[in-house]
């Protein structure tokens, strides 16, 4: 099946023919009809199958099958993102598709000056991608009007609750008109997701593409099982000796995120963090650098898991486990997307077997384990607890409990939750040992405050939530993701000045 055969435009596919797309998804073949129908849609898939231009795509083919009103005119599609990485990915890929089209696009999100945003919503917009707390800041100062709002899109809406954003969303949908076209896009249907979807969706065409938390099939998984403390020593003679010259790894804190680019630096391996701490231009500097492939390693927290977007990646690596297993999916899917094949590697020490057992019981399958000669790692080592990827109580060790929920570009579901124990190793001679159920608590502990001002624990480190926005900036330290030039990210575009 062609893309002109699902009905688009041609000036439509010439565009995803420009950019090198023949054959359309599965969620594309299914996603655009259904968009295209008008009627409302659920749609699931897993991260990297191409849902992006699956509502971009049709939307587009909406907005120029119907004329466009001249001057200033209203908002006609209004997209929610949980992030802001996000929120520009999912805007390019509107100028992309768009740029033989008049159709006219803003990303708003939070981290940088309001002022350039109230300049360009004096335009006409016609698709505008924003974060919920960015949205509502302007909501408060009258700068934009969504009465006009034809097509509602939540995109990564499970994301979007999971860092608390079903007070900013239930608000945003109160501003709305009520006839309205809504699209769903979620990587899982939670009870939560179907429970927000009963009140917004009427009558919705249902898709779901992929099992429920699967990996991609493309995606070579494996373990490294290693000591905690030779974690860093393995990464470098793994990029080293493999010569990965573009490797996405993650952490589970901001502050490891920092160290661990710092080490890896001093080593010779060109490396950046990138998380919520970091400045606007620091995040748009090494996303760019790292798209580019002039930065090797780009080390990023668990925020960022849905806001990269790189064409053929061929390596993630898990230099912590996440707390969360769902969040192991979404990490090793920036790697493995659009049909290419990638290798998402976890290196494991015996404090994260439990989180390793967590994580195979959701992708239901065994992950091969092996040793790195030289780095042999003693199975009988006694588990310490985890906090924040450092040692402590492990807070919250299943899903992340509900908290404020501040507005801001990446929100913030937090957890208090009863934590616990590390699994202990069993056996002798193997690859990775069994892990037992999860041992009690400890007697007394607490959870100490880290002495690392940076070492704040994103939303799914379940301790600290992040910065909140105020009047469009993010309290000190500032905080902004991007994933484009910071020129780019502040003004509105019309789709057909744009060569990509």
């Amino acid at each position: 099946m062609s893309f002109s055969a699902l009905g688009l435009a041609d000036e439509l596919v010439r565009a995803v023919t420009e950019l090198g797309y023949t054959t359309p998804t599965p969620i594309q073949q299914q996603g655009i009809p259904a968009v295209l129908a008008g009627g409302d849609l659920m749609a699931g898939a897993q991260t990297g199958t191409g849902k992006t231009a699956g509502f971009v795509l049709p939307i587009l083919q909406r907005l120029i099958s119907v004329p466009i009103p001249e001057g200033r005119g209203k908002i006609r599609v209004l997209v929610l993102v949980p992030t802001r990485e996000l929120a520009a990915q999912v805007e390019e890929s509107v100028r992309d598709y768009g740029k033989h089209t008049r159709i006219t696009s803003l990303a708003m999100f939070g981290g940088v000056s309001i002022n350039p945003q109230i300049y360009a919503m004096r335009k006409r917009v016609d698709i505008l991608v924003s974060t919920p707390g960015r949205l509502l800041d302007h909501v408060g100062q009258k700068t934009v009007d969504l009465s006009g709002v034809e097509t509602l899109v939540l995109d990564e809406a499970d994301r979007m609750l999971d860092m608390g954003f079903i007070r900013d969303i239930r608000k945003v949908l109160a501003l709305l008109p009520k006839k309205r076209q809504n699209l769903l896009f979620s990587a899982t249907f939670s009870d939560e997701i179907k429970e927000l979807a009963d009140g917004i969706l009427t009558n919705p065409a249902l898709i779901e593409v992929a099992r429920r938390n699967a990996t991609a099939e493309l995606i070579s998984q494996k373990v490294y099982t290693v000591d905690r403390d030779q974690k860093r020593q393995l990464l470098a003679h793994l990029i080293k000796e493999n010569n990965w010259h573009q490797v996405l790894v993650f952490t589970r804190t901001k502050h490891g995120a920092n160290r661990l680019a710092e080490q890896l630096d001093k080593e010779g391996i060109t490396s950046m963090a990138i998380h919520g701490n970091k400045s606007q231009g620091a995040r748009t500097r090494a996303l760019s650098e790292f798209k580019s492939g002039t930065l090797q390693v780009l080390v990023a927290t668990d925020i960022a898991a849905r806001g990269i977007d790189i064409s053929e990646l061929p390596h993630v690596v898990n230099y912590e486990l996440p707390n969360v297993p769902e969040d192991y999916v979404h990490r090793i899917g920036r790697t493995g997307r659009a049909g290419s094949e990638g290798e998402a590697i976890s290196l494991v020490c015996v404090d994260e077997l439990k989180l390793l057992a967590d994580i195979e019981r959701k992708i239901k399958r065994e992950i091969p384990a092996e040793t790195v000669p030289g780095f042999a790692w003693d199975p009988k080592a006694k588990p310490e607890p985890i906090l924040n990827g450092r040692n402590g109580p492990r807070q919250g060790g299943g899903r992340p409990g509900q908290g404020n929920g501040g507005r801001s570009g990446q929100g913030g579901r937090q957890g208090q939750g009863q934590g616990r124990g590390s699994a202990k190793p069993q056996g002798q001679g193997q690859s990775r040992p069994a892990a037992k159920p999860a041992a009690a608590k400890p007697h007394g502990a607490k959870p100490v405050a880290s002495a690392h001002a940076g070492n704040k624990a994103e939303p799914n480190g379940n301790v600290i939530t992040p910065p909140r926005e105020v009047n469009g900036n993010v309290a000190p330290p500032r905080q902004q993701r991007g994933s484009r030039n910071v020129p780019a990210l502040l003004g509105g575009h019309r789709s057909g000045g744009r060569h990509h």
